[in-house]
């Protein structure tokens, strides 16, 4: 059995799948690294991940497909998964060549120990295009360092403290268990992946080293501003799903409840701000009826969020003012975190 499964989700990335598949194949075959091509026909990136296969055959596989989006090929890579633990590297980002084997000899560790963990987590850095100092998102104000703990250990997470698909290994059981399936043909699926097994998470693992470097500056790039206003409608998609998955006051954890309400209000927020920075009257009106979505759905959370956090309540500032005001906000936030 491998130690650690790495899908890899590729849609015509010959210009970059390489840089990120030679810095995953360093884990040797402790590793199993699953190429995902989702349909791919602009470029040669079907065969450059058969060349691999081909090469590594003891680490390398290949899953050819027909197009169902960045969900959908992180499903397929579950499925295909055989790893105690399981990873999602997007093809233009990749591992860091330090960090990497750290990572593997303490995951080895903890199977070896019979403590391994249903979510181990890492750092991450913003490896933003044409920025000299790259941010290095961390949670050692949140979680214990190097210990096996549970949600009742965790501290407070600060704003950009939050856990992303850059900064999760999961247990693959637990993973495959819990029932998820990411949506087809669906953009921002990634917080799905990282939100829907959370309750399922029992114990935790944190390491303070950065593992995943996540690229960011490809114009035609998803978390791109313009980009993520064109295809807001898949942000709201995937905001109501995320609504819809779990009562959220009925999960009896308080720290989990109350980490999960924050994700969702982050959600909220980016969604919001999407809307209005879109500037029609059509958006406008898709973020009041995001919003009673879900008051619909849960009103005890919908008043939580609209008058009680932060984010809902500079998101719903009336008027033209207001949103400017909002917007205001947001780039304010966007300078300090560089997010996009």
């Amino acid at each position: 059995m491998k130690l650690l499964s790495i899908a890899v989700p590729c849609y015509n990335s010959e210009g970059y799948m390489r840089n990120c598949i030679e810095s995953l194949l360093p884990g040797g075959e402790d590793v199993e690294i699953i190429i995902v091509d989702d349909g791919s026909t602009k470029d040669r990136t079907p065969q450059i991940a058969d060349e691999y296969a081909a090469k590594y055959p003891d680490i390398v596989r290949v899953v050819h497909q027909e197009n169902g989006g960045h969900g959908e090929a992180v499903n397929t890579g579950l499925k295909h998964a055989t790893g105690v633990y399981f990873k999602v590297v997007d093809s233009d980002d990749w591992l860091d060549k330090e960090n990497y084997p750290k990572v593997l000899e303490r995951l080895s560790e903890l199977v070896r120990s019979g403590q391994t963990a249903d979510m181990v987590l890492c750092n991450y850095i913003y490896d933003k295009q044409g920025v000299k100092h790259k941010r290095t998102v961390r949670y050692t104000s949140a979680l214990p360092q190097d210990t096996l703990f549970t949600w009742k250990d965790v501290k407070h997470f600060h704003l950009g403290q939050y856990i992303l698909m850059h900064s999760v290994i999961y247990r693959t059981r637990m993973l495959q268990e819990s029932g998820m399936e990411l949506p087809k043909h669906t953009f921002y699926v990634d917080n799905i992946f990282v939100y829907y097994p959370l309750p399922h998470v029992k114990t935790l693992y944190y390491m303070d080293v950065a593992l995943y470097h996540y690229f960011i500056g490809r114009a035609d790039q998803s978390v791109n501003e313009q980009v993520m206003i064109s295809r807001v409608d898949q942000q709201i998609k995937v905001n109501k799903i995320m609504i819809d998955q779990y009562d959220i006051g009925k999960i009896r954890n308080k720290k989990l409840r109350n980490y999960m309400v924050s994700y969702l209000s982050i959600m909220m927020t980016v969604s919001s701000i999407m809307l209005i920075r879109s500037g029609t009257p059509e958006s406008l009106e898709k973020k009041k009826d995001l919003w009673q979505y879900l008051k619909k759905k849960a009103r005890r959370l919908y008043y939580r969020l609209y008058y009680f956090s932060i984010f809902g309540r500079s998101m719903n500032l009336p008027g033209k003012g207001g949103r400017k005001v909002s917007v205001a906000l947001y780039r304010m936030a966007n300078r300090v975190m560089g997010f996009n």
